[in-house]
C-alpha cells in the first residue's frame, strides 16, 4: 500500500446559507495549499440535502481547481433519481463519486429501490461503465449495525467486487485497528487503496456526539484528557493537533496510501496537521 506521495482529500458538508457558502469557498481556497486530490461533499440522510449538495458541488467546481467528488446515497432513492444525478454530474464533468448506503431520515420507512452500497455501485457501473472513479466507505472498527466482523468484511468485499476503485474509512483514533483491517482485507484479496479517515479534534462534545452515533471509538484515556480541558479551547486545540498529527505520521510511515480529512468546513485544523507532517505546498 506504499505510495510515493500521500493522497490527501478533504470532506465538506453543504452550507445552510449563502454566508456559510462564501466561508466554505474561502476554506476550499486555503486548503488548496496542501494540494488535495479532491474535495468531497456530503449528502444528507435519504438525500435530504440533495439540492444543497448539488449547489455546493457546482459552486466549488467553478471556484476551485481541485476536482469535486459528490457523495451519493442509495437509501430512500430510486434508480431514475440516481440516473438523473449521474447525468447531471457527467454533463458538468464531475468524474469522482463517493457511493454510500446512507441513513433513512427520522420518521421515514421507505428504503428505496437500492438497499445497499454495493447495489448502488453496481447500478453506477451499469449506467456509466468506467466513467466515474468510485470511493466507498470502510469501517476498521466495524459498522455499528454489523452482525459480526466477518459479515462486515464480506459487505465491504461486495462493494469492491461491484466496481469500487478505492475506499475511505470512518475516522478512528487507534492505528492498530486500521492496520488489522488492512491485513484482513488483504487476506480476502482486496487490493484497492483504503484511505484512513481523519477527524481533527476541535470540539470534545461534538466529537463525542458524532462518535457515539457512528460507532467510532474514542479511547478512554483520550476522552478523559479531552473532557479535562473543559472550556480551555486553546489547550484542547493544541493537544488535539498533537494527537492527530502523531496518528497521521504513524499511518503514513506504516504504509497508508493517504489521508482523508473530515474538515467540518474549516481549514485551520487540517492545514496545521499537514504542516506538521511536511505535506504543505
Amino acid at each position: 500500500m506504499a505510495h510515493p506521495k500521500p493522497v490527501i482529500s478533504c470532506e465538506f458538508f453543504p452550507p445552510v446559507d449563502d454566508e456559510a457558502l462564501q466561508a466554505l469557498l474561502h476554506t476550499a481556497e486555503r486548503l488548496q495549499a496542501i494540494q488535495p486530490q479532491y474535495f468531497s461533499v456530503t449528502y444528507g440522510a435519504g438525500g435530504s440535502t440533495q439540492e444543497r449538495t448539488l449547489a455546493t458541488v457546482f459552486r466549488l467546481q467553478e471556484h476551485s481547481r481541485i476536482p469535486i467528488a459528490p457523495h451519493l446515497t442509495c437509501i430512500g432513492s430510486t434508480r431514475s433519481g440516481v440516473q438523473a444525478l449521474l447525468a447531471q454530474y457527467q454533463q458538468r464533468g464531475i468524474q469522482r463519486l463517493v457511493a454510500l448506503r446512507g441513513d433513512l431520515p427520522s420518521g421515514t420507512h421507505c428504503i428505496g429501490e437500492l438497499r445497499y452500497a454495493n447495489e448502488l455501485v453496481e447500478f453506477i457501473r451499469a449506467s456509466t461503465e468506467d466513467y466515474f472513479h468510485i470511493e466507498v466507505a470502510a469501517y476498521p472498527e466495524f459498522h455499528p449495525q454489523a452482525h459480526s466482523p466477518e459479515r462486515d468484511l464480506q459487505h465491504f468485499q461486495h462493494k469492491i467486487q461491484a466496481g469500487a476503485n478505492a475506499a475511505i474509512t470512518q475516522y478512528f483514533f487507534n492505528a492498530d485497528g486500521y492496520f488489522r483491517f488492512i491485513d484482513d482485507c488483504q487476506r480476502l484479496g482486496i487490493e484497492v487503496p483504503i484511505v484512513p479517515g481523519i477527524m481533527p479534534i476541535t470540539n470534545y462534545r461534538q466529537l463525542a456526539r458524532f462518535s457515539d452515533r457512528c460507532g467510532a471509538e474514542i479511547p478512554r484515556w483520550l476522552r478523559q484528557r479531552l473532557a479535562h480541558f473543559g472550556d480551555d479551547r486553546a489547550s484542547l486545540l493544541a493537544f488535539g493537533e498533537e494527537i492527530i498529527s502523531a496518528l497521521c505520521q504513524r499511518l503514513l510511515e506504516q504504509g497508508a496510501p493517504g489521508l482523508h480529512f473530515y474538515s467540518m468546513n474549516r481549514a485551520d485544523p487540517t492545514l496545521a496537521i499537514c504542516h506538521n507532517l511536511g505535506l504543505s505546498a
